[in-house]
């Protein structure tokens, strides 16, 4: 007798909205370049990749985000995603009232190698799992990991006032860009002096900080690729790989070698 043929999982998010379980797994690829519109969801959606780089936008901020973390939206969030590289996505559904522990914004979270796998075990599960077997142990163990993985704050804030947007984002288009906050002015059609009050106070943080911000998701982006530092560190406005470097570590905590290291 041969084994039956396990039924297609669907890949319309639509369809993982409403199950009678707290966690629904959806398991979708994309291409490299794939461009997601901005959209919502009832549920929670924790985004996970695989492999592969996304960028996701909300209204007010923004993240690149590489394969050792992801991104957690409560439900009725408005966002879009980009792909960069062929990304496996892997992605949870999650009823608001599966734990009292789950973020109450949008945040970044660090996955770490025990919820990477239970995130995989849920997806090879049928969608209406079994709540007092093996699936349901895992789900349950996801929402514990979920609700003490490590915050990380490092996102990029996104400005509403439409003439602060247009440089914003020409930097995310252009992070090397070494043209000064003067330099904008033109482009912004507001003087320089406005666009220094905006980004702090729509931001919380001067034009050079919120623009290093930047560089740095964007250098995640080419560290992930296997982009030697050096080059990482020219096309992020550096003059040296050791003053990218230091600057790196001050603002993420550890060297970008270190990062790789952990992809290796």
């Amino acid at each position: 007798m041969t084994a039956r043929a396990r039924p297609s999982r669907s890949v319309d998010a639509a369809d993982y909205q409403f199950v009678p379980r707290p966690l629904a797994a959806m398991s979708k690829s994309f291409a490299d370049g794939f461009e997601i519109a901005p959209h919502r969801h009832p549920r929670d959606q924790f985004v996970y990749a695989v492999t592969g780089v996304m960028r996701l936008r909300t209204p007010t901020e923004a993240w690149i985000v590489p394969p050792d973390r992801a991104v957690y939206l409560p439900a009725r969030t408005d966002h879009s995603i980009s792909m960069r590289g062929r990304v496996e996505m892997r992605t949870l559904y999650i009823a608001r009232a599966a734990h009292d522990d789950l973020p109450e914004a949008p945040t970044v979270l660090e996955v770490s190698p025990l919820l990477r796998e239970l995130v995989l075990a849920l997806v090879e599960e049928p969608v209406d799992y079994d709540e007092q077997g093996r699936a349901g142990a895992v789900a349950f163990l996801i929402l514990a990991e979920i609700a003490r993985a490590r915050r990380l704050s490092l996102v990029i804030p996104m400005p509403r006032d439409p003439r602060l947007l247009r440089v914003c984002n020409a930097l995310l288009a252009d992070p090397a860009s070494r043209v000064t906050l003067d330099g904008w002015s033109e482009r912004a059609a507001a003087s320089t002096r406005t666009l220094a009050r905006l980004f702090e106070a729509e931001l919380g943080m001067s034009f050079v900080a919120w623009r290093q911000r930047v560089r740095f998701h964007n250098a995640l982006e080419a560290i992930v690729g296997g982009e030697p530092i050096a080059h990482v560190a020219a096309r992020n406005g550096y003059r040296s790989s050791s003053a990218f470097s230091a600057a790196f570590r001050k603002a993420m905590g550890q060297p970008p070698t270190a990062l790789r290291e952990v992809r290796a």
